[in-house]
């Protein structure tokens, strides 16, 4: 099949997959900020919101790995369609328990892990279903990145300052309406594409890839330094977004709902994370990726330590941003470091196994003590990652 490239604009049905991209994106953004917020408001307690972070995580874990070959033994379509109308009803059954008085802890839990382990599916039936399209093997993909950027950078202090006005539970309803939105636009591109076995490539056991990148991080100590370091960053990610609400609440005033400053809180991290995907092209120009993770690291745990140390809103939110935007310089020359065999291993510990450990020690530390204290576990796994980048002399192969 030849290789076309084609702009979004100038098919039909490749433009409505890419705006179902772009609308179930929305949709997981949105309830990315809601349901930690709906579940501090239910209970006010850390370990909860701790418990939320964790569920969330746990999918990127046990599914992620093996997301890519269930995706490749189904119709791509069909799952893209499933996932989204299962998405849409675990969000619905939220503000129904809501309107109805029985919501409880429980369940926002439970389908905060499943609304996950649905976008784990549709990232991996997305990547499929894409070069099956018709239309193109090669899009412009110029103004869809623009445009998710442009989303990524909107909807969460949108979302918070929205979630600190009214009740969260049924903001949930327009994540399911964008889910549903989603399913619609994705049956209505499904004639563009193409059944022709011979566009999907061979996907290669899940075991497989995880045996050989195990191997390979055994043999090249300093990949394996870079794949640890990221994890317990990762980690101490994982706690920052766990104590987030309780801290903000109790050390720093800013309450859960009618404060508007939540928004900047919530979303500082993201802003910073945007405009290093932004400076990143440019910083590799300037040091090669072993010496950008370690740079990346501490300056790291400089915000990580700014935010720690902050009694008021505004210096939190200035170093909230500084520890996103040095969290995705690290993360993004960490893999680099690691190199492309360790990939699919390194991106596991730090999607699931990172975030999972770090929201799970905070929210038992905070359980003893203080939204604070969980939140310095955090950022004590994050010196720790530094002290080891540091000890770690040996070059780093690009």
């Amino acid at each position: 099949m030849a290789v076309t490239a084609v702009s979004a604009g100038a098919d039909p049905g490749l433009r409505r997959y890419l705006a179902a991209r772009v609308i179930s994106l929305a949709g997981t953004l949105i309830t990315a900020v809601v349901l930690p917020v709906l579940v501090y408001r239910l209970t006010g307690a850390a370990a909860w919101t701790a418990a939320v972070v964790a569920a969330e995580a746990l999918p990127h874990l046990l599914l992620a790995p093996f997301s890519a070959s269930i995706v490749a033994q189904r119709d791509a379509r069909n799952v893209l369609l499933t996932a989204d109308l299962a998405g849409a009803a675990l969000l619905a059954s939220i503000p129904l328990a809501w309107r109805f008085g029985t919501l409880s802890g429980w369940q926002v839990l439970a389908v905060a892990g499943a609304v996950q382990a649905v976008f784990v599916l549709l990232k991996a039936a997305h990547a499929s279903a894409l070069p099956t399209l018709v239309a193109a093997t090669v899009v412009d993909t110029t103004a869809r990145r623009g445009t998710t950027g442009l989303v990524e950078l909107m909807v969460p202090p949108l979302a918070g300052l929205a979630v600190a006005i009214v009740a969260p539970a049924p903001l949930l309803v327009l994540d399911a309406v964008s889910f549903l939105a989603s399913a619609l636009l994705v049956r209505a591109a499904v004639r563009t594409w193409s059944s022709d076995p011979q566009t999907a490539e061979p996907i290669s056991p899940p075991r497989h890839r995880m045996r050989a990148g195990l191997r390979f991080l055994r043999g090249h100590p300093e990949a394996r330094t870079w794949a640890f370091t990221g994890t317990l960053h990762a980690a101490a990610g994982g706690a920052y977004l766990a104590m987030l609400l309780p801290w903000a609440d109790r050390h720093l005033g800013v309450s859960p709902s009618g404060d508007a400053r939540l928004a900047l809180l919530i979303s500082c991290w993201g802003l910073g994370a945007i405009t290093a995907c932004a400076l990143y092209p440019a910083l590799t120009r300037w040091a090669e990726p072993a010496r950008l993770a370690g740079d990346g690291l501490l300056v790291a745990l400089a915000g990580g330590l700014g935010v720690l140390a902050s009694t008021h809103w505004l210096p939190a939110v200035a170093a909230g941003l500084l520890w996103g935007a040095a969290y995705t310089v690290a993360s993004k020359a960490g893999l680099d470091a690691v190199g492309t065999p360790g990939r699919a291993v390194t991106r596991l510990l730090w999607r699931g196994v990172g975030p999972l450990t770090g929201a799970a020690l905070a929210g038992i530390v905070a359980l003893l003590g203080t939204p604070r204290a969980g939140l310095a576990a955090g950022v004590g796994l994050l010196a720790l990652a530094e002290l080891i980048a540091r000890l770690s002399t040996a070059p780093v192969s690009t």
